[in-house]
């Protein structure tokens, strides 16, 4: 016999309605049984997970995956002249992984190389599931009528967001999840603990390592603001495992940072740039293995 659990909830004017996970029943007053009783109204299925990405690159090198921020129904900020956060850093986003392909150094990766929409934490899943040795995210900002804001900026995730991210993970019923490669389930809580916090603290010496590798590689061709590097707790740095950066490629409400990321030439720089400081980060990084 299926089962399925059931909320009611009393509305405006006396009206009821009753949800499931199967349907949703609707129940006005004076509505008898026999003129055919609640009205159900099924709900669609949860959608499918994203298709995982195609890498390209070759086998055996370290991976990188560019998220492009926003796509789909979520269109981000929008600049005065129409221009679309989630049209901008899907070109950004290509452009860095054209300059990797070209280069053959590195194994890249988009989360979405076309006009989706993706949960936030099917972003850096995704770096996860793919065994990503670096997930770089980009972003476009906004400050509304402050037209004098402009200049990138490089987050990563501030060590208050670390610590809740680690007790959220290690206090799952389900610990089957793997973190550096190391299966967590059937580890006591006192261990799991560990062992998250040991992979957080070097995936964030890893994320502020090539932070500053990335200002210094893409300042030439990219403005920063003077404070280029922040901390913040955002959902898509707080993959435990992945050295995580999310850099805001400028202002679309400032024209400079505009007219930048809006042509073809500037982006092909600033994705060659950006390709730089990752091939570097990696050459550094496993050389010293």
């Amino acid at each position: 016999m299926k089962r399925s659990t059931k909320l009611l909830v009393r509305g405006l004017a006396g009206a009821a309605m009753l949800f499931g996970l199967a349907g949703l029943a609707v129940m006005t007053p004076g509505l008898a049984a026999g003129e055919g009783g609640p009205l159900i109204i099924p709900l669609d299925p949860p959608p499918p997970p994203p298709p995982m990405p195609g890498v390209a690159g070759p086998a055996g090198a370290p991976l990188v995956v560019i998220d492009a921020g926003h796509g789909g129904y979520d269109l981000g900020a929008k600049a005065a002249t129409g221009e679309l956060e989630k049209d901008l850093t899907l070109a950004v986003a290509r452009s860095v992984r054209d300059a990797l392909a070209r280069h053959g150094r590195v194994r890249v990766a988009l989360t979405r190389s076309d006009d989706r929409f993706l949960a936030l934490r099917e972003r850096y899943e995704m770096a996860r599931e793919l065994g990503a040795s670096l997930f770089l995210s980009i972003h476009a900002d906004s400050a509304g009528a402050d037209e004098q804001a402009h200049g990138a900026t490089l987050y990563t995730l501030s060590e208050v967001a670390t610590d809740a991210e680690a007790a959220a993970l290690a206090n799952r019923e389900n610990k089957a999840d793997i973190v550096r490669g190391v299966n967590l389930s059937g580890r006591s809580e006192a261990v799991t603990s560990i062992l998250i916090d040991l992979a957080q603290r070097e995936s964030l010496e890893d994320a502020a390592g090539f932070t500053n590798l990335l200002y210094r590689e893409a300042r030439p061709v990219l403005p920063f603001r003077r404070d280029y590097h922040r901390k913040a707790a955002f959902v898509v740095l707080k993959a435990p495992d992945v050295p995580s950066v999310l850099l805001e490629t400028g202002y679309i409400t400032n024209d400079a940072d505009l007219n930048l990321l809006a042509s073809d030439d500037s982006r092909a720089r600033v994705g060659a740039a950006v390709a730089g400081a990752i091939e570097i980060h990696f050459a550094k990084r496993f050389a010293s293995r």
